[in-house]
């Protein structure tokens, strides 16, 4: 870690808010630069705090990637709008993503309560996301809507797909940080153990396709994981992950008639292991049940969801 510091020079943290499907994770990567979470058209995709870490010549900005919020119906559900709110505490700024796609809402009217009873001084900037899939009308009623919502302390425009808006996004998110120093290491990406970004790399590939309640039900672990030989002429990493499923008759929809859909999530899921790790992968997939582990103290803290 650089022990040089400029003068001037910014460092802390932001976090993303908003409800589920919101574009929140899509817009970290973008502006990370680095896929460094996981994104999937399905609600309550993102299941941990991702930090993803952009440093800059003049700052390091940490941005924290939260579950959606929503009226939780399980324990996991419980625990991850816990968690969203213990980030708020923790955080220089916060950003409240609302997609310029959807109309403002009772969630998102809930979220901004929310925000103005426990985020206390902390500065809000409201974040329109997914301008690209809206004409310029709809984008002005929005933003309309989004200004009615809450005293933001800004209102931004972006899209994580095009980049219109990320720069000023992040100038923006830059200038609410206090003078330090850097807080990580200026190669780093993100500070997600390499086995729990694994893991939700074959959870994003097996989210694909599938519908109803089992996206919900999907949890992905890694098992095991040997490094490659070092003395083989060809550098292979394995790579065992386990995924789990709440009920013995979801057990089939993921592994697809003769295990097709689930030779299908493994192939998608070791390309991306495979860019991320930088050698070649192995990758043995197993599907198990762990009966109603949403709702399970045990088989959630197994899965690393902890209380």
């Amino acid at each position: 870690m650089s022990t040089a510091t400029p003068d001037g020079y910014r460092s802390g943290f932001a976090c993303f808010v908003g409800r589920p499907n919101a574009g929140k994770s899509t817009l970290l990567n973008a502006l990370v630069g680095e896929k460094v979470a996981i994104t999937s058209d399905k609600p309550q995709t993102t299941r941990r705090a991702v930090r993803g870490i952009l440093t800059r010549p003049d700052a390091q900005l940490v941005i924290v990637d939260t579950p959606g919020m929503h009226r939780p119906r399980t324990l996991l559900g419980e625990r991850l709008d816990d968690l969203v709110r213990s980030v708020w505490s923790d955080v220089d700024v916060v950003g409240f993503c609302i997609p310029a796609d959807e109309r403002v809402g009772p969630g998102d009217r809930r979220i901004a309560a929310e925000l103005a009873e426990r985020a206390g001084s902390t500065p809000v900037i409201g974040i329109v996301t997914k301008i690209d899939k809206v004409s310029r009308e709809r984008l002005a009623e929005q933003l309309l809507g989004a200004s009615e919502l809450a005293g933001f302390a800004d209102i931004v425009p972006v899209s994580a797909v095009s980049g219109e808006g990320t720069d000023t996004l992040t100038d923006l998110l830059v200038a609410r940080l206090p003078e330090g120093p850097m807080l990580y290491p200026d190669a780093e990406s993100t500070d997600e153990p390499i086995e729990t970004r694994i893991a939700e790399l074959v959870r994003e590939a097996a989210l694909d396709g599938v519908r109803d309640e089992l996206p919900h039900s999907l949890a992905a672990m890694v098992t095991e994981m040997l490094p490659p030989d070092p003395d083989a002429a060809k550098q292979v990493t394995k790579v065992y992950v386990t995924l789990f499923v709440e009920r013995s008759s979801q057990k089939p929809i993921v592994l697809g008639p003769k295990g097709s859909r689930l030779g299908a999530v493994g192939r998608r899921a070791r390309l991306q292991i495979e860019e991320l790790l930088g050698t070649r992968v192995y990758l043995d997939l197993h599907v198990a049940v762990a009966k109603d582990w949403q709702r399970d103290p045990k088989q959630l803290r197994k899965l690393g969801f902890d209380g």
